[in-house]
């Protein structure tokens, strides 16, 4: 059956956003063939590091039918030989007579793919509309190409009244079961979880990514712990189920340097840490899950974000806002 170009692009996507927190420090890409009458005859994504990219997963997959045939991509296939060789030369390889990608390769040793590829004679477009690639699974991996940095999520659960635990400091559930479990999802697709040590010793939580039967999913985010109090040696996150970073300062640059080549990585916590971050410039967005309850006290979700006035508020614009179950879960990013 043939396939809109634009139905196969949300295919490729959708299989960035399966290899997203699985390729670092190489971007999330999703690829798709098609032969020459429109029917989707590969899929594929980057592996792990050293492993092929998504343009020879698909073109795999493909085979003999990828001749002819036309590639849908989220990133301009690579024109280098790094522990791979190019994607450029595995394209023409196969025959491919066209290749639609997202976005440009921000890299300079990386890009000119395209440009290979239209020398030799394919016809080579880039994509109407990338924003489901660029605010989706390369989000991350081009913030740090653009910035040298990784990219930080700051994700909390709150009541209605911005509160993230209550006066007693319990914190177990404000949010529900589907904020929850997409929570869960969520960390088996990043590369780091940064918490303060007030949150280990308050809450004694795992940080690990785990599936719907509370079994530890495949891949395991890096946990950071943030702060100079000792950790009793029982604590959840000194457990073998997934690497933990201490870092005994409260300096977020140090924290940043800790977090090596990780790209995309969630902030969760505490308010005082989450403050530090703010003050620094260094959120790049906030996920949060307001839940419809009022507690009328408590925890705060940011404390000292380095604001005297309204003038000096930051200031964010909505991206997305949807439900979970009961809770809203709102995207935003900085202005």
């Amino acid at each position: 059956m043939r396939v809109h170009l634009d139905d196969a692009m949300r295919q490729a996507v959708e299989a960035s956003e399966q290899a997203r927190g699985r390729t670092s420090p190489n971007p999330p890409v999703g690829a798709v063939v098609l032969d020459v009458a429109g029917t989707i005859v590969g899929v594929g994504a980057t592996q792990p590091p050293g492993g092929p990219h998504a343009e020879v997963m698909a073109l795999r997959e493909a085979g003999e039918r990828a001749f002819g045939g036309t590639m849908v991509v989220t990133l301009e296939p690579c024109d280098h030989h790094g522990r791979t060789p190019p994607c450029s030369k595995a394209v023409i390889d196969a025959g491919i007579a066209q290749v639609h990608y997202a976005v440009d390769d921000p890299m300079a040793m990386a890009s000119g793919g395209a440009r290979t590829l239209r020398r030799a004679g394919l016809v080579v477009t880039t994509w109407h509309d990338p924003s489901a690639v660029t605010r989706g699974p390369l989000r991350a991996w081009l913030h740090r190409q653009r910035t040298g940095r990784p990219h930080i999520t700051y994700k909390y659960a709150a009541s209605l009244d911005g509160r993230c635990a209550a006066e007693d400091g319990s914190s177990q559930w404000i949010s529900g079961s589907a904020s929850r479990a997409r929570d869960r999802l969520e960390r088996s697709r990043i590369d780091a979880i940064i918490v303060g040590t007030g949150t280990v010793l308050a809450d004694d939580p795992w940080l690990t990514a785990r599936h719907p039967d509370g079994s530890l999913a495949e891949h395991q985010p890096a946990r950071v712990v943030v702060g100079a109090r000792e950790l009793p040696p029982e604590s959840r996150v000194l457990d073998d189920a997934a690497p933990t970073i201490l870092v005994r300062s409260r300096d977020v640059r140090e924290v940043i340097d800790a977090l090596g080549d990780r790209t995309d990585v969630v902030l969760e916590g505490g308010p005082h840490l989450a403050g530090a971050f703010f003050q620094a410039g260094l959120i790049d967005r906030i996920t949060a899950y307001v839940a419809p309850v009022i507690l009328g006290g408590g925890t705060p979700a940011v404390v000292d974000a380095g604001v005297g006035n309204i003038a000096g508020a930051h200031r964010f614009e909505c991206e997305s806002v949807g439900m979970l179950g009961e809770d809203v879960l709102i995207s935003l990013v900085p202005r």
